[in-house]
């Protein structure tokens, strides 16, 4: 069972026409799929999905109760949203079984980046999500590196994340791939000014006297 839960009517509106009528209402349509290929239209009320979805983003377990009586162990696994406008259009929903292993993307999070001890500095993140292979009892919300006490030139990969050292967890990634990097900011735009001394200023009218 999730700590998470989200109320959703099976759909029946279909086709574009139906469907743009839903999200006049403020109701989101979606898709859940499972693993067994029975496929589900349904149906959430935006306002609810919305809040929800900035707790549990695509890496957490959320239970489904659905109209019909049913509930479903799903995961967020994509969200479509207008090319524009701040809204949400359609949502797929993944079902999971706990004894089985899932494939998930998990975002990454430098920890303390804004208490790096050496500074002035300048840190760089290449990698903002990794994905992973395990049961979905393991799996984490982020994949974390603490980077406070990094120093110039220092490099953080993939094999210095926490859930590296979790054998309940594979990364399907390169442990060599390259997280983050700490360097001495670059400042082009500084230019050495040259000291004028009072006597090498020209007095005004000096040029004609010459």
């Amino acid at each position: 069972m999730a700590d998470h839960k989200l109320q959703a009517e099976l759909r029946e509106a279909q086709g574009k026409n139906q469907v743009d009528k839903l999200r006049a209402n403020g109701i989101l349509p979606g898709v859940l799929y499972q693993r067994d290929g029975k496929n589900v239209n349904v149906q959430v009320d935006e306002l609810e999905f919305n809040r929800v979805y900035g707790e549990v983003g695509t890496s957490t377990l959320l239970d489904i109760e659905l109209s019909d009586g049913s509930k479903k162990t799903v995961l967020i696994k994509e969200v479509q949203k207008h090319p524009f406008k701040n809204q949400y259009l359609h949502i797929d929903f993944q079902g999971v079984r706990m004894d089985e292993a899932i494939k998930v993307t998990v975002p990454v999070v430098l920890l303390n980046r804004d208490e790096v001890r050496v500074q002035p500095s300048v840190i760089s993140q290449m990698l903002d999500e990794v994905e992973i292979e395990c049961l979905p009892a393991y799996i984490p919300q982020t994949a974390e590196v603490n980077v406070e006490d990094m120093q110039y030139g220092d490099v953080m990969t993939v094999a210095d994340l926490d859930i590296a050292s979790n054998k309940e967890i594979t990364i399907l990634a390169d442990k060599a791939d390259v997280v983050c990097t700490l360097s001495a900011p670059q400042d082009g735009s500084a230019v050495e000014e040259e000291e004028v001394s009072a006597a090498d200023v020209p007095q005004v009218g000096e040029e004609d006297a010459e």
